[in-house]
């Protein structure tokens, strides 16, 4: 009888399953979602923020549930009403609930947030990866370019990009994304950069991979987790810019109530009303403050050089 070839002990051998990998003591080893999950929950501000932004989104998607008040009626009668049982976060100047507001306006806050950064990611990761991937001349002009827009506070180019386009909740969410594009690309880039000369990049060349398979498949993989870290940054910065907007009378049109614009309208009333300016200030914060520690937590979830 031939001799049985020995078994490495860093293999877990399993008829009908694919091999587990195990460690110098042949224990199994964790995989890398349970890794990743473990990093993250390390960071425990960061599984607040997540807790948090949770809580914010539950209460923004079922906002007409959570409250028996329409977040529309007028009652002048229970106008500027403090806070109370009835009304947990009081009244505006026009007798609305300012509890169901809140939870509405951070349908508009959140979208906006999160479909900016949608728009920013398409044009930051394209700009990025093919200045980044193919150099040379096209680096020049797009990063020109990038270094043009940058010139221009993004407050000024929103103001002037709403006036044009419009109020909508869409449009405002298209114009933020397009102002707040040039960082992301800028960090594609340079993980492109980095990227391109690796080995499995240069084993694809080899191979006659096109150069469009080699972006998509091979190097943009490998840029997720500082694409996903930057963008979670970014939500926070949108729903910070549209509150800008909102507050200067360029967000959401009325009676649709956004944070920002219920900051604009609480502005008369400061003396008189405080709770009206600061708890939609008060959300704003929460919400920002929860995604950057998200975005904390995912730093060093996926990249562990940098705890």
């Amino acid at each position: 009888m031939s001799e049985l070839a020995p078994v490495s002990r860093n293999v877990e051998v399993n008829p009908g399953r694919s091999p587990v990998a195990l460690d110098a003591a042949g224990l199994r080893r964790p995989s890398e979602r349970r890794l990743l999950l473990r990093r993250f929950l390390r960071h425990r501000l960061a599984a607040l923020g997540l807790i948090v932004l949770v809580v914010l989104s539950g209460g923004a998607i079922f906002a007409t549930k959570l409250t028996p008040y329409d977040p529309y009626k007028i009652n002048m009668r229970d106008r500027l009403l403090a806070p109370s049982v009835q009304h947990l976060m009081g009244t505006d100047d026009l007798g609305r609930d300012q509890l169901a507001r809140i939870l509405l306006g951070g349908q508009v806050s959140l979208s906006v947030g999160f479909l900016s950064v949608l728009v920013a990611l398409f044009v930051g990761v394209t700009v990025g990866s093919l200045a980044g991937f193919y150099g040379g001349k096209i680096d020049n002009i797009l990063m020109r370019l990038t270094d043009l827009m940058f010139t221009f506070p993004p407050i000024i180019l929103a103001m002037i990009s709403v006036s044009v386009l419009g109020q909508s909740l869409v449009s405002i969410a298209f114009t933020i994304g397009i102002v707040s594009w040039m960082g992301l690309g800028r960090l594609v880039r340079a993980s492109f950069l980095s990227l391109k000369e690796q080995e499995y990049v240069l084993a694809a060349r080899a191979v006659g991979a096109s150069n469009g398979r080699i972006i998509v498949s091979h190097i943009l993989p490998n840029a997720v987790g500082t694409i996903i870290v930057a963008a979670t940054m970014g939500i926070a910065r949108a729903i910070l810019l549209e509150s800008a907007l909102s507050y200067l009378g360029l967000g959401i049109v009325a009676p649709i109530p956004s944070w920002g614009s219920m900051l604009y309208t609480a502005q008369g009333q400061l003396s008189t009303a405080t709770w009206l300016s600061l708890t939609p200030g008060l959300m704003i914060f929460v919400a920002i403050l929860s995604i950057n520690f998200l975005g904390d937590g995912l730093r060093d979830a996926l990249d562990p050089r940098m705890q």
